[in-house]
């Protein structure tokens, strides 16, 4: 069975389940009652992560740095960028409070570690904890997330506007994450509506152009691109596409004020991005979007855990990484109140 066929099997098991089976699953703040035990930080784990992940990040950039055959250090250059990635899905655990809730040495340390990855802790808290709080609602959804415009605000809304729109959900956009939203998004931005308030914004993009300085001046160009640049666009490519996807697939559900819950919002409009083990660790597992967005204090390390052990959450909404369910989540611009689904701009007459 393909991938695109798989994808379709488990999007359509929620509604082929036999009402006997439905009636008897847990819904509302059972539901989320029922995932507690599993909110359950083990520090000696978490530890682990985080300083196995920060050591494979600093030897594969002095690999991409050394004096190593070329294609040697490519390699390590872009296993730097996909380690790059994975600390950075732990950071925003960390931020959750999910591993390591009272520790201040790992506080301070992903603090640094937000500001090393162009994602201070300032920006990040205000703009996510309101994605978590307010996901697929059509109002207020953009805010930590990509916008979201219904077929008529499209038709109703000046030229400008449109293009604005759709430039922030263009693929060369996420391809570019980098630059657009972690840059621009994440620091440029916010450091210059509210200085005060992002200071750690500013920190950011000094300490990244202070970097980038030192390494264009010890090591030559060669140096900057595979020990800063390409790992750095590598991570925030991917993290920027996990952004869109977890949100922006076939099948989401969005809804107005009226009608919204939190655990639909987790279940109907969070996917469950299916990869493999390696990329399961790479992304530390936050393809289990719906189990997070359920509860988000739950480790990274126990989400697969929590979707096993709970039939309610072991029929999501699903994507994975394949190059087809990549465009057919790309293509989607609009939503359509009428067929109630996310629509690609030639349908929108």
């Amino acid at each position: 069975m393909s991938k695109e066929m798989q994808t379709k099997v488990d999007n359509s098991r929620r509604s082929s389940d036999p009402p006997h089976v439905l009636s008897f699953m847990r819904s509302g703040k059972d539901l989320i009652l029922a995932t507690k035990p599993f909110a359950v930080d083990v520090p000696a784990r978490s530890w682990w992560c985080i300083l196995s992940t920060i050591l494979l990040l600093v030897a594969s950039l002095f690999g991409a740095g050394s004096t190593l055959p070329l294609v040697v250090r490519m390699v390590c250059s872009v296993g730097a960028g996909l380690v790059l990635l994975r600390l950075f899905v732990i950071y925003h655990d960390q931020q959750h409070h999910a591993i390591l809730p009272h520790s201040k040495l790992a506080a301070g340390l992903m603090r640094f570690v937000g500001i090393l990855l162009l994602s201070p802790t300032s920006i990040w808290n205000s703009s996510h904890n309101h994605h978590h709080n307010h996901n697929s609602k059509l109002k207020g959804a953009h805010i930590g997330s990509f916008p979201v415009m219904t077929t008529a605000q499209y038709v109703r809304t000046p030229r400008s506007e449109r293009i604005t729109y759709l430039f922030m959900r263009h693929p060369a956009t996420i391809l570019f994450g980098y630059f657009f939203i972690f840059m621009f998004g994440m620091c440029v931005q916010p450091f210059a509506k509210s200085p005060a308030k992002h200071l750690d914004s500013l920190i950011a993009l000094i300490l990244h152009a202070t970097f980038a300085v030192l390494l264009l001046s010890v090591g030559g160009p060669v140096a900057l691109l595979l020990v800063l640049v390409l790992p750095s666009f590598i991570a925030c490519a991917f993290g920027s596409y996990l952004f869109y996807a977890q949100h922006n697939f076939p099948g989401v559900k969005f809804l107005s004020k009226e009608g919204w819950t939190y655990e639909g919002a987790a279940l109907e409009s969070s996917s469950h991005l299916v990869t493999g083990k390696f990329m399961g660790w790479v992304t530390a597992n936050i393809g289990y979007h719906h189990v997070h967005h359920l509860n988000s204090r739950i480790p990274f390390y126990r989400l697969p855990e929590a979707m096993r052990e709970l039939p309610e959450l072991q029929h999501p909404q699903t994507t994975s990484l394949h190059p087809g369910e990549v465009l057919r989540c790309l293509r989607l611009k609009l939503w359509d109140v009428e067929q109630q689904k996310l629509v690609p701009l030639p349908d929108v007459a």
